[in-house]
C-alpha cells in the first residue's frame, strides 16, 4: 500500500530510474558534446517533457549549464537554440585518470628540473599512443585518416568524432579528456598531443579549443591542403571560426 504522505513519483524505484536516466543524459552530453534538448530526446528516446525535467534537475545540481548555440552564416528569425554542456563539476562525476597527485608530481618536476622536463614527460606519455595509432592511420587512405584517428581515440575513452569543418577541411572533436584537470596547469600535455596528431595525419593541424581551457570540446582543425609533416600551428583568423562551444 502506498504511503499517503509520499508524493507520486517519490517511490525509491522511480527515483532510481530517474537518476539512471539523468546519468544517461549527462553521459550523452559528455560523449556527443554540446547538445540541444531536442537532440537529446531523439538520441535517448525521451519525450520533450522528460528531457526538460532531467535537464532542469542537472542544471540545479550544477552538473550542466546552458549556452546559446553558435550559428554560422545567415541566422534566421527567433532566438538561437540552447545547447547544454557539462560543467567542470559535471565532468568530475565521470572517470578522471589523474588527480591532485599527478599535478603535484609534475609541479615538483618543473620546480626541480625545469619546464623542459615537463614537456619531455608529455612527449613520452603520448609516444605510446602514437605508436599504437600509427598502423591504424596508415592502413586507410588519407581522406579517411581523421575518422580513423577519431575511432582510435574513442576506443581509448576520448569520445572523439571527425566531421567537416565550417571553414575548409575537417575538425577532430574530443568530447572527453581524462587528463583535463592536469592539463589546466600543464598545457604541455595538450601541445604534445597536437604534435602527435600532426605527425599521424602527416599534415599541419591547429588546436582551436581545449576542455582544459574551459571549452566544451577539444577541437583540432585539419586543413584540406597538406602542409609540411609534423608541424603545428596556432589559431589564425579563419580558424577562429571553427565550431567550439
Amino acid at each position: 500500500m502506498r504511503d499517503a504522505t509520499r508524493a507520486p513519483g517519490d517511490e525509491p524505484g522511480v527515483q532510481e530510474a530517474h537518476a539512471r536516466t539523468r546519468e544517461r543524459v549527462a553521459r550523452s552530453i559528455l560523449e556527443n558534446g554540446p547538445s540541444t534538448a531536442a537532440a537529446l530526446g531523439e538520441r535517448l528516446g525521451l519525450t520533450p517533457a522528460a528531457v526538460r525535467r532531467h535537464l532542469d534537475t542537472l542544471l540545479a545540481e550544477g552538473v550542466i549549464e546552458s549556452r546559446e548555440e553558435r550559428v554560422y552564416g545567415h541566422r534566421g528569425r527567433g532566438r538561437p537554440a540552447k545547447v547544454f554542456v557539462l560543467t567542470p563539476a559535471g565532468r568530475d562525476a565521470f572517470e578522471q585518470a589523474y588527480d591532485d597527485l599527478a599535478v603535484g608530481a609534475l609541479r615538483f618536476l618543473a620546480e626541480t628540473g625545469g619546464e623542459h622536463l615537463v614537456a619531455e614527460f608529455a612527449r613520452r606519455r603520448i609516444a605510446d599512443l602514437e605508436e599504437r595509432y600509427r598502423p591504424i592511420i596508415e592502413s586507410v587512405p588519407p581522406e579517411q585518416r581523421a575518422a580513423a584517428l577519431a575511432d582510435a581515440l574513442s576506443a581509448d575513452g576520448y569520445a572523439a568524432s571527425a566531421q567537416a569543418s565550417p571553414v575548409s577541411g575537417e575538425q577532430l572533436c574530443q568530447h572527453h579528456c581524462p587528463v583535463a584537470h592536469v592539463a589546466e596547469q600543464f598545457p604541455q600535455l595538450c601541445e604534445a598531443e597536437t604534435e602527435a596528431f600532426a605527425r599521424l595525419l602527416d599534415t599541419h593541424v591547429q588546436r582551436i579549443a581545449t576542455i582544459a581551457h574551459g571549452e566544451g570540446v577539444c577541437t583540432t582543425h585539419i586543413p584540406a591542403a597538406a602542409a609540411p609533416r609534423g608541424t603545428t600551428g596556432k589559431t589564425n583568423e579563419s580558424a577562429e571560426r571553427i565550431s567550439h562551444i
